[in-house]
């Protein structure tokens, strides 16, 4: 059992606080890496995930980025803290959270893709003019934030 789930076991549904990290990653023309998300359905976000014990926020993404699509990041730059959401994110299951995202700058190490059905639709390059309608709630945020860092 992981930590979300054993630390669910113990208090049902109530909302809680929960970290995460993802990592914006873009290509030559300036498009940012975007995963389109099976849940919720027709949703996309910046890939990543929720932090377990032990791990670093480092950590956490690489391994996401590793279970999700198959493939390696690395040279990490820390990009921005957001958090402070006044209205919780809503877990498949129904449970309720406030997110704390940690986003990073990376870089694609090795891109031999194998995407996991279970989390991912797909994964995109888009650029700021075809971001997509259904972003997860702070996706927006960090995207915006991260488009105007690259002009």
């Amino acid at each position: 059992m992981g930590y979300i789930q054993e630390l669910r076991s113990k208090i049902g549904h109530d909302p809680v606080i929960l970290v995460g990290a993802v990592a914006l990653i873009h290509d030559e023309t300036g498009a940012v890496l975007l995963q389109k998300r099976t849940y919720p359905r027709g949703s996309w976000g910046i890939p990543g995930g929720l932090m377990e014990l032990g791990e670093s926020a480092e950590e956490t993404v690489v391994r996401e980025f590793q279970e999700e699509a198959g493939i390696l990041i690395g040279n990490l730059q820390l990009f921005q803290v957001y958090s402070g959401a006044q209205v919780p994110s809503i877990a498949k299951n129904g449970d309720l959270y406030y997110p704390v995202t940690i986003a990073y700058e990376a870089e694609l190490l090795s891109a031999e893709w194998q995407i996991d059905p279970e989390e991912s639709a797909g994964f995109e390059f888009r650029t700021k003019e075809k971001v997509p309608k259904r972003l997860l709630r702070n996706h927006g945020k960090i995207l915006m934030d991260y488009f105007e860092r690259l002009k």
